[in-house]
């Protein structure tokens, strides 16, 4: 096995546990790499540091999967990995639907593996796990005996690894249009061409949370997507529900899953764009007992991190004026660049803007099936936040 030896001078960051080591952290390579190889990684003075998968076209050059000298990265070692995997998820209450790998948290680095039911959708992020797909289909078909494994890799950052988009089936071919139960409810499950693996299981939790300060309410909901927030609220008592999305796929989406849950008298979607519509309203005087905000991501880059808290900072204003005295907002940010200290302080100053005074009712993150790890700022990227609006 080729060895790759860290310079003198390291960040703490490789002590203390992450898997990442860039190309400047590395001082020498012995043997020839070819990419998506596993290589052991040692100190300057040769102490071992553990085993990763390498790749000189990324600038994070090794990808730890493990700090124990005597683990062999074979079949066995992926079996191993993602029982272990299940059987976290299993102790913390999940079983039909969850993130059953979530990447670096689950010490299967750039690794996605999402649960529907029988069903499970794979995203291999870098390199060295690509390399590795056919032992982990091989183990999600020993622990699970699915009835089906679609490839979710059409996504862009596999190009940051030489990789190509690509999905498809990785097991005999299936349906894909499925239905999962959440919380009492069903939803349909595009697994094929919905947002990232066809469902945001990484909301699932939060959306146990509204279900008192919505009963008997007026709710506006935006950026629903196929609006699992939206028919929790109806499902939880409120008395009317509208939800928006730029989507028109999206919104006949969440028209189905709304019948599909006989909710359909309750709920009522629209396609809008949220900016444009949420600053109409606000000057037309609507008002909302409850107001939730649940948009995308609005960067990837910290470049443009003060852009994106401008943008979040705006939806949640509008929001805000549109919420009678004593209603409440529900809010969310899926972006990891943005901290939770810097969520919280732009809702802080998206009140004071709006002239509002707020109450903190619970401030959470990602569901427990999305492990978050100190230290390893990418684990912990979902704030969720509902404040009283006075």
């Amino acid at each position: 096995m080729n060895k790759a030896f860290l310079k003198r001078t390291i960040s703490p960051r490789v002590v203390n546990g992450h898997p990442w080591i860039f190309n400047n952290e590395v001082e020498k390579i012995d043997g020839v790499i070819n990419g998506g190889e596993i290589v052991e990684v040692f100190t300057h003075d040769k102490k071992f540091v553990g085993k990763g998968y390498i790749n000189p076209k990324s600038q994070i050059l090794v990808r730890l999967l493990t700090r124990n000298k005597t683990d062999e990265i074979n079949d066995r070692f992926f079996l191993q990995r993602l029982t272990a995997c299940w059987k976290y998820r299993q102790r913390l209450g999940y079983r039909e639907n969850c993130r059953l790998v979530f990447g670096e948290a689950d010490a299967l680095p750039q690794l996605i593996i999402d649960k529907f039911n029988d069903y499970f959708v794979i995203q291999t992020l870098a390199l060295g796990i690509d390399v590795w797909k056919p032992s982990i289909v091989k183990a999600l078909e020993s622990i699970f005996h699915p009835k089906g494994i679609y490839e979710r890799n059409d996504v862009s950052v596999r190009e940051l690894e030489g990789l190509t988009r690509q999905k498809g089936f990785l097991s005999d071919p299936f349906s894909t249009q499925i239905i999962i139960t959440e919380n009492g409810l069903s939803f349909y499950v595009d697994i094929e061409n919905g947002q990232k693996t066809g469902y945001f299981l990484d909301q699932q939790d939060n959306r146990r949370a509204i279900q008192y300060i919505v009963k008997d309410a007026d709710v506006l909901g935006v950026f629903m997507y196929t609006g699992s927030f939206e028919i929790h609220a109806a499902h939880y008592g409120a008395k009317s529900v509208l939800g928006l999305d730029i989507s028109a796929s999206a919104v006949e989406q969440a028209i189905q899953n709304a019948a599909l849950n006989r909710l359909g008298d309750i709920c009522r979607f629209e396609t809008a764009n949220a900016f444009d519509v949420l600053k109409q309203w606000g000057k037309d005087g609507r008002q909302y007992d409850v107001v939730m905000l649940d948009p995308p991501a609005f960067t990837k880059s910290r470049d443009t991190i003060q852009k994106a808290i401008n943008g979040y900072k705006e939806i949640n204003l509008r929001g805000m004026k549109l919420i009678k005295p004593g209603g409440f907002l529900v809010t969310s940010s899926c972006t990891a660049l943005v901290s939770p200290g810097m969520f919280l302080e732009m809702i802080d100053t998206a009140a004071k803007d709006a002239k509002r005074k707020i109450r903190q009712v619970t401030f959470q993150t990602q569901s427990g099936d999305h492990p978050v790890i100190r230290g390893m700022e990418n684990t912990h990227y979902l704030k969720f936040l509902i404040v009283e609006v006075q």
